[in-house]
Order: structure tokens, then sequence, then C-alpha cells
């Protein structure tokens, strides 16, 4: 197929070689020869009256007119692909498709074995390859490497819908044989004490260190980590504090030496929020797998919250 003179299946070697920035990675993606990658390349310089990638030093940089196309071609291609991907109805007993979602290690401890729970009760076929939120996640969304993404709300890109999961608070988490054990922590306890505290590899702070930054309170940072589920284990054994997710305390505190205190300070409510590509809102297979999810969570403060405690969701 041509549009104004282009073969629109250049576009798809295009949209490979702009994300990889190199021909050779390109050519291993699309399974096709180097030469083969190179010919298209060069089909679209001519096309295009510029060179797009260009070589500087050892690696391939895109020219201006290669960084407008790049998000202008992936646009194009995710629309043609959920068009003519897109099923009109979902049967989870008879499907074998495989559900792609970006999720933090907190979700994946107390969110996604609710969910493998509830999908297992009507499919033994549907598949889910959980996959590790990197620096700017939205893009696997943009890019069709993602079927879903759970992430604050704060943090989500507006332009994809999104709704909201549940609503989180913080508590914080000491070893439940040191001195602040079974106390009332106090501020000055909390400004005292040393910090274990975890460091998302996105580029960005997390929710709470993110907010306490922002009103100005300076923790005195021990240990710093890249998991959620590492900071309990951190911190025992020592006088250190580690402010954490509510349900990630209660689920940990089952089974390590921790107790759990509330937070000596006022603390905002953090919304977690589910996330899709705007051009699959009428994906049959996500609208189910959103249903479950929103089933699961009922299912999760069910069985990690105390009784009595009230879930913060909206």
């Amino acid at each position: 197929m041509r549009l104004n003179k282009l073969d629109l299946n250049l576009l798809v070697a295009l949209d490979a070689m702009l994300t990889e920035t190199s021909i050779t990675a390109a050519a291993q993606r699309l399974h096709m020869s180097q030469s083969a990658m190179s010919n298209a390349l060069g089909r679209l310089r001519d096309h295009f009256q510029d060179k797009l990638l260009v070589q500087v030093g050892r690696r391939m940089e895109m020219t201006p007119r290669g960084l407008i196309l790049r998000e202008a071609v992936r646009d194009v291609l995710m629309r043609i692909d959920t068009t003519i991907a897109a099923q009109p109805e979902f049967d989870p007993a008879k499907s074998e498709r495989e559900f792609k979602m970006l999720v933090s290690d907190y979700t994946l401890m107390t969110l996604i074995p609710r969910v493998i729970e509830l999908a297992n009760q009507e499919s033994d076929t549907v598949r889910f390859r959980m996959m590790a939120q990197v620096d700017s996640p939205q893009r696997a969304l943009e890019r069709g490497e993602a079927d879903m993404l759970v992430f604050p709300s704060v943090y989500c890109p507006p332009e994809h819908p999104t709704e909201v999961l549940w609503q989180e608070q913080f508590v914080c988490l000491v070893w439940n044989r040191g001195s602040l054990a079974g106390k009332k922590l106090t501020l000055d306890d909390y400004l005292e004490a040393g910090h274990v505290v975890m460091q998302p590899p996105i580029g960005v702070s997390s929710f709470e260190s993110a907010y306490l930054e922002r009103v100005g309170i300076k923790r005195r940072v021990d240990v710093i980590t890249h998991s959620f589920l590492s900071v309990p284990v951190l911190l025992t054994g020592t006088e250190r504090i580690a402010t954490v997710h509510r349900r990630l305390a209660y689920s940990v505190a089952r089974v390590l030496p921790v107790s759990i205190l509330p937070m000596p300070m006022e603390m905002p409510i953090m919304e977690q929020s589910l996330q899709w590509h705007k051009y699959r809102t009428l994906d049959p297979g996500l609208t189910w797998l959103r249903g479950l999810i929103h089933r699961a969570v009922l299912r999760m403060d069910a069985s990690l919250l105390p009784e009595g405690a009230t879930p913060a969701r909206s």
C-alpha cells in the first residue's frame, strides 16, 4: 500500500530504526537482514529528503526530522494495530492472549496475586507478563509494548484514560525488637532516626519521598534501595524507620519481625490508578481485565487490611 508515494511497509522499518537508533538492532527486531534494513533507510531518506539517522561517534542519533517522525509514526502504527487486531468479543476461557502489565513490586506483592487468582477461575489459558517499571513507563503504553500500567495517579500521563483503583495511606515500619517498637512515634523520633528509602528506577522520587521533600522534611537517609519489597528487610535488626504503603506494611508484618506505627505527621492520600492506551479503550480483552482488576482490589483489601480497617478509596 502506498500513500503519497510512500510504501507504508517502510513505516514499520522506520519505527524500528527510530526506536533502536541502530540499523543492526532494528533488523534483528524485525527479523530482517542488515542490508535490507539499510536499503529501507535509504528509501526513507529519499522520501523525506532527510538523513533521519546519522552516525555520531560509535552510535546513531536522530536528526530533528527523525525526532518529529518518531512519535508520529508510532501513533499511526498504533492506530492501525488496534483497529485491525481488535476482536469483536473476548472469551477468557478460549483465549490464549498474553496481557502485559507494567507494575511496581508494591503492586506485584499486594494486588497482582488476586488478579491471577480471579483470572484462573475463568481461564487456564490466558497468560500474564509482569514488566518492571523503568524510566518513562508511559512510553511502553504508547509503543504498544504494554497493555496496562498501574501507577500513582500523579505520575500518569494525561494523554491516556485512567481509573482509580484504590487510595493508599502511609505508615512507618520499625524493627519489632527495637526501641521505637510499641511507642508513639513523634516527629523528633522520625527526624533523629536513620531511614531506609526506596528510590524508583523511573527517574522520579517515590510518592512519599516527593511529598516530604516538598514540605521541607529532611530525613537522615542511611539506606537507599530500588525495591519496595526490600525496604522492610533492610531495616530489621536496626533502629531505622521506613515510610511505606499501608497495604504493603500489613502484608510484610505477617512474615517479618516489624511493627507498624502511625505517621507522626499528616501525609496525603496516594491514588493508585490503572492506565491504558486511548486507542484501546474498546478492546474487549482489556475491558475484561479492567473489571477483573477492580474485583481483585476488593479481594486484596479483604485479605490484607486488618479487621475493622477502612479501605481508603474514593
